[in-house]
């Protein structure tokens, strides 16, 4: 049996330790002597980051009752200890530019929905935000499916989680917003929500001058039958993270197994380079309901292969998107950001390690 013997508090630091009177005397003769006393930094109890709590956001005059299913907004993202920082601030930006804030309702999907660091940040951070939830996403769901990316990031199970959302989400969400955890929205997102699919499972902005060629393999575009996918359609690139989904029907149509299959290619043939995108493009692309680039001013994490910045695109801005290798919050901490990345601090809800002692 291990026993524990009363002792006075310590504070270590420099592979030293110190009992706290002696370093309380140390301050008073410093203090008396003119000797400076470097400040200790304290060891945090817990390498989880801390979070400022967020102000409350009512609806306005014109919203719904709090609660009532009229004029819901469904949303949902990922959430990842990695990309915390970038929840909180996507959240933040979200609440504080619609007019209906109280008639946002937040669906989470986590590999461990059970830590419970990941759930009490959310609440503490935004303990008026109601409703939410948190779903459990199974990696062994994806993990055998999975090829290797050009970006390690990429091939982390929990970025197949959006390909997953008709199977997860509850039977009364008929329409959901997929986010990233990398944007901040500058409009009133429900302009976005509301748009109307017309009859297209997927909405989201469509960029038709891209080069759609490069994001699948010679081993795609050599091969009569795989290429023929594309046979009638004017398939044209658009970024998974930012699409407003209808529910219902892509569960009616059979879009995760169809997104399966094109994975399961892609085991086989190695016909493209990105992660989760390509299976959605080979599905979906030339077939959605494209809405203003003004919604997904994309890249701005910069260049994927070099990190280069990226400046703004010409025009309406109503959501930001770090998508690209870097985030906004490395860069700023690193004292290394891009010029867009002051656009994204504003949101940044993390509170740095406060000093346990102060000069």
């Amino acid at each position: 049996m291990t026993r524990t013997t009363a002792m006075a508090p310590t504070v270590a630091a420099a592979g030293l330790t110190w009992s706290l009177s002696s370093l309380l005397l140390i301050m008073l003769v410093g203090g008396a002597s003119g000797i400076r006393v470097d400040v200790i930094r304290l060891p945090s109890a817990s390498p989880f980051p801390a979070f400022r709590e967020a102000p409350a956001f009512r609806n306005g005059e014109e919203c719904p009752a709090r609660g009532s299913p009229e004029g819901r907004v469904d949303i949902a993202m990922t959430l990842d200890a990695n990309y915390l920082r970038g929840t909180m601030a996507a959240v933040l930006s979200i609440l504080q530019h619609t007019a209906c804030p109280e008639s946002v309702a937040f669906h989470f999907l986590a590999a461990r929905p059970d830590r419970p660091e990941l759930v009490a940040a959310i609440r503490a951070t935004f303990p008026y935000l109601e409703p939410v939830s948190f779903y459990r996403f199974d990696p062994s769901r994806v993990r055998g499916r999975i090829s290797r990316s050009v970006r390690h990031a990429l091939d982390q199970p929990l970025n197949y989680a959006r390909i997953y959302l008709a199977d997860t989400l509850p039977a009364d969400v008929r329409r959901v917003l997929y986010l990233d955890s990398d944007v901040v929205v500058v409009d009133d997102v429900r302009k976005l929500w509301s748009v109307d699919l017309g009859g297209h499972v997927v909405a989201a902005p469509e960029y038709c001058h891209a080069n759609f060629t490069k994001y699948f393999t010679d081993a795609f575009w050599s091969d009569a039958d795989l290429r023929s996918t594309f046979a009638g359609r004017r398939p044209c690139y658009f970024n998974t993270g930012v699409m407003v989904m209808d529910v219902d029907r892509w569960r009616r149509g059979g879009y995760t197994r169809r997104v399966e299959e094109w994975m399961a290619v892609q085991k086989q043939k190695r016909i493209y380079h990105l992660g989760s995108l390509p299976p959605f493009l080979l599905v979906l692309a030339g077939d959605i309901k494209p809405v203003d680039h003004r919604w997904n001013q994309h890249g701005l994490g910069g260049d994927n292969m070099e990190g280069r910045c990226r400046s703004l695109h010409p025009g309406p801005i109503s959501l930001l998107h770090w998508s690209g290798k870097g985030k906004p919050w490395l860069r700023l901490d690193s004292r290394k950001p891009c010029t867009v990345d002051y656009l994204w601090a504003p949101y940044d809800l993390y509170k740095p390690a406060a000093t346990a002692l102060e000069e």
